[in-house]
């Protein structure tokens, strides 16, 4: 790897890493910790269109394993930014479709980008809230569909992956 691609995979692994250390600021009840969590996802979508512009999806060929999940992941929160999720949607489409990249994420992503566009999703992997303590998705365009879907994807059926989020008896 050169070394201006480890300054990048170096750089899209600390913007997942201020992500993940800010995500609760997403939901808090301080409207400054709200802004804060949406200026530096903002943030990070601008700088992924640019890294987009330059290089085209950060595959793990390029920047490696994590460092390609990392711009996965900035993809995913840059939900006010539909333009920058539709252009990595498209992008990581062509990864999967040539073996570069994880069929998983691009349906994360494309799920993501189809909820932040109003229309229904397609594997069930956004949670639109919990009802009687189990999490439910946003509508899904073939709901008996969903987990045939999640298992080509490579996603655990719906029940399976609510069931880790369930608190203990």
């Amino acid at each position: 790897m050169t070394r201006a691609l480890a300054a990048l995979a170096a750089e899209l692994t600390d913007m997942a890493a201020a992500d993940h250390r800010t995500t609760v600021l997403a939901h808090s009840d301080d409207f400054a910790e709200q802004l804060e969590w949406r200026r530096l996802t903002a943030r990070h979508g601008d700088r992924l269109a640019e890294i987009m512009d330059e290089y085209g999806w950060p595959t793990a060929d390029l920047v490696g394993e994590e460092a390609a999940r990392a711009a996965w992941l900035i993809a995913q929160h840059a939900d006010r930014q539909i333009d920058v999720q539709r252009r990595a949607l498209k992008l990581l489409g062509q990864a999967v479709a040539a073996g570069s990249a994880h069929p998983r994420e691009l349906a994360f992503l494309r799920d993501r980008t189809l909820v932040n566009e109003g229309r229904k999703q397609i594997c069930g992997t956004q949670i639109a809230g919990v009802r009687d303590g189990v999490p439910v998705p946003w509508p899904c365009e073939e709901p008996e569909r969903m987990d045939e879907l999640r298992t080509e994807a490579g996603i655990e059926p719906f029940d399976e992956y609510v069931a880790r989020f369930a608190p203990a008896p």
